[in-house]
């Protein structure tokens, strides 16, 4: 068994989505001056690899806090979808995906992280392919970008209605295996709040 780690450091000066406060990341005490080092850290909920729930846009009570660490593990499949600017449902994916899956989209954007076209012309869902998740009944759609779609946000919210939560910018989803089941397993900060930053990890 081995667990690939599919989420990105935090560290100060990394890329936020356009709007949203900088990671600030102090070291304050140091061993050599102080007898003993910490850190502070002030960042927003929706940088680096994390976990939005419905409340990011719709009336729901839930947070990240109130969700089970047992509802975020579980069996996942990863979809290949480089190349594609619109990503859409294909033959394969009827008998592959079954009820309670986790979805995982690798684009391949991710080599454009840190770049300001990484949150500009990331490739999006479309909306076939969203109802399509909805029938499916999966839990979970993660990716290698920052958003399924753009403003308005129609993806977001077909999703966020069916209650499926969003996992968004992810990392080394090329060292996954393509179209085959793996175990996926979440864990987001538990706070109040409607995201949280999160370390994924694939167990292969």
């Amino acid at each position: 068994m081995e667990l690939i780690d599919l989420s990105y450091e935090i560290h100060k000066g990394m890329p936020v989505y356009p709007g949203d406060i900088e990671v600030e990341l102090e070291n304050d005490k140091k061993v050599k001056e102080d007898g003993y080092s910490n850190h502070n850290l002030k960042m927003g909920m929706h940088t680096g690899t994390h976990l939005d729930l419905p409340a990011h846009m719709l009336k729901d009570n839930r947070y990240i806090s109130d969700i089970s660490l047992n509802y975020l593990s579980g069996r996942a499949i990863l979809l290949n979808t480089a190349g594609q600017k619109v990503i859409t449902v294909k033959n394969e994916y009827q008998d592959l995906i079954k009820k309670d899956d986790m979805i995982i989209i690798k684009t391949s954007f991710d080599a454009k992280y840190g770049q300001e076209e990484y949150y500009r012309e990331h490739p999006v869902i479309s909306e076939e392919l969203a109802e399509f998740f909805v029938k499916k009944e999966i839990k979970l759609l993660g990716f290698d970008m920052p958003s399924p779609d753009q403003s308005p946000f129609k993806i977001h919210h077909k999703l966020f209605e069916n209650n499926i939560f969003i996992l968004e910018n992810l990392c080394n989803l090329d060292k996954l295996p393509e179209l085959e089941a793996f175990k996926l397993l979440i864990f987001p900060l538990k706070v109040r709040a409607e995201a949280a930053p999160c370390r994924v990890a694939a167990e292969i």
